[in-house]
């Protein structure tokens, strides 16, 4: 089985990530900045008081048609205005899970791990934003096993990356959920962008559910990302004997954000 997660960045290089998508191989593919507008195709702007971005009016559905055969899972955190150049639209803002239709579906979780749903009826803010985090049980038939993968968009703060007592509640928002999940044999899966430094707490606390990170201090960003703090995505596992392959992808870049890719 083959778990995927990426920051898609709202789609804003989607000319690239659309090849990248239907050759990448994913039987379970996890999307953290997914949009969503009802009605919409295209391309749309996001603007808050520190960044002006060009998104994907509904990366959802531009997914959904590139991979056909994968069931389409969606948790929306917030919703707040964007623009296409004529008028603005009311965009829906999350995680997406696409799991391919061999695997049968055998639970889904979503939960907030920061705030709750938000409408930002004005602007969006540039900090404390809603969180949620989705998780899909699936059965892997090849190797007779359940494998439970829990999908996570971090909290941004920007003023850093480090430990605050709002990511550390996050931390045990996000335990709750995968104990939740999971059952006692399943291969357990965490990944996304945790918006993180390696050093945080919250390793301690899902070290304490038997998962091991992956990714440790290696660079997850892409050339598109300027800053020189290069930590951000994370892929933790609850049996890293059962790790086939684990890759930080460099190349194609399709993002600001490099793919983790595992294989188990």
């Amino acid at each position: 089985m083959r778990i995927i997660s990426l920051n898609a960045w709202g789609g804003a290089m989607f000319d690239d990530l659309a090849p990248w998508l239907d050759a990448c191989g994913a039987n379970v593919l996890c999307l953290q900045e997914v949009t969503h507008t009802p009605a919409l195709g295209g391309w749309t702007r996001f603007d808050d008081a520190d960044r002006s971005l060009p998104q994907r009016a509904n990366l959802l559905s531009d997914v959904r048609g590139l991979l056909p055969r994968h069931h389409a899972l969606f948790t929306a955190s917030d919703t707040g205005p964007v623009h296409d150049g004529r008028r603005d639209h009311r965009q829906d803002f999350g995680v997406a899970t696409f799991v391919a239709e061999s695997l049968p579906v055998v639970g889904i979780r979503s939960a907030f791990v920061h705030g709750d749903y938000t409408e930002h009826r004005d602007q969006w803010p540039t900090d404390g934003r809603p969180r949620a985090a989705l998780s899909v049980r699936v059965h892997d038939r090849r190797a007779r096993r359940f494998v439970t993968v829990v999908n996570l968009h971090g909290l941004r703060d920007p003023r850093g990356k480090a430990d605050t007592p709002a990511r550390l509640a996050q931390a045990e928002r996000l335990a709750a959920l995968v104990e939740d999940a999971r059952r006692d044999d399943d291969m357990t899966v965490v990944c996304g962008d945790f918006n993180l430094l390696p050093d945080s707490k919250t390793f301690q606390i899902l070290g304490d559910l038997g998962l091991t990170d992956l990714v440790g201090d290696a660079d997850t960003r892409t050339s598109r990302y300027p800053k020189p703090l290069r930590h951000a995505g994370y892929l933790l596992v609850s049996d890293p004997s059962g790790v086939e392959r684990f890759e930080v992808v460099a190349a194609p870049e399709v993002s600001d954000h490099r793919a983790l890719l595992l294989d188990l």
